[in-house]
């Protein structure tokens, strides 16, 4: 490894994909800016990061979930004279239950989180990308998005815009030297299910048939680099998602229905 001056920006990059992701880009030389809520946890993240793979690694403290943080994360990254070459936008939430039931203050926090701070550091750091001629942004989409999802309906909902929007932006940049990358990993071991309160759902039962985040970040980190429109992670993921392009939504909603219900309990 040789450490360059090229930065990447990983939200979400201390815990899960994100954090597997950011340990793949210092592990190729990029010094990193990597985005979570909680400064202890920045800071320890930082810190090992820094000491095993030798790059610069800048925290930034910013919580997702308020509509200006995203704004202000550009502008602080701009304000130390930075030029971002990779993009990684990780951070995202989901809450379990059925939809009359669920928070709705808590589901609008959700659709600013996965939706419009991904939509905001898109367009800020891609205009950036475009001016200078180069570099890639990879989003994390979910197969989630590629089916209705009964007890998830609005996390499955975002990732579909997820899904959607980063097809189209890549599309409208494609001769720009910028590449989009949308990533879609299956259930994967992180702390997403227990952030979700989606700990007695049955889709999560079985830890062995949980992908492990390593796994699923090199899939992504590859395809990034090879400038990939997108990339399902994990063999049985890409069998579910090429079934849900010839099988009708509704009986794709049952089928999510059954595998997102919750454990009967023991009497």
């Amino acid at each position: 490894m040789t450490t360059t001056q090229q930065y990447a920006l990983v939200t979400g990059g201390t815990s899960g994909i994100g954090y597997e992701l950011a340990k793949l880009l210092a592990a190729d030389g990029y010094n990193l800016i990597i985005v979570a809520r909680s400064q202890e946890e920045l800071n320890k993240t930082a810190n090992d990061l820094s000491n095993q793979f030798g790059v610069k690694v800048m925290p930034i403290p910013m919580d997702l979930f308020e509509p200006g943080a995203a704004f202000e994360i550009h502008d602080y990254v701009k304000s130390k004279g930075l030029q971002l070459d990779v993009l990684v936008n990780d951070a995202g939430q989901g809450q379990y239950g059925k939809f009359i039931d669920t928070d709705i203050k808590r589901e609008l926090d959700i659709i600013q989180l996965n939706i419009c701070s991904l939509v905001v550091l898109t367009k800020l750091f891609l205009k950036d990308m475009v001016m200078s001629g180069s570099g890639k942004i990879l989003n994390l989409s979910s197969i989630a998005g590629k089916v209705p999802g009964p007890f998830q309906s609005v996390y499955h909902g975002t990732k579909a815009f997820v899904q959607s929007f980063t097809e189209a932006v890549r599309e409208e940049v494609k001769d720009t030297g910028v590449t989009l990358t949308a990533l879609l990993p299956g259930v994967t071991n992180t702390d997403f299910f227990s952030k979700a309160d989606m700990l007695e759902s049955k889709a999560v039962q079985d830890e062995d048939d949980m992908a492990d985040p390593a796994d699923v970040a090199k899939d992504g980190y590859e395809a990034m680099k090879n400038g990939d429109d997108m990339v399902v992670s994990g063999f049985k993921n890409k069998v579910q998602v090429a079934m849900s392009a010839v099988t009708p939504d509704s009986t794709l909603a049952k089928r999510m229905e059954k595998m997102q219900e919750p454990v009967e309990k023991e009497k």
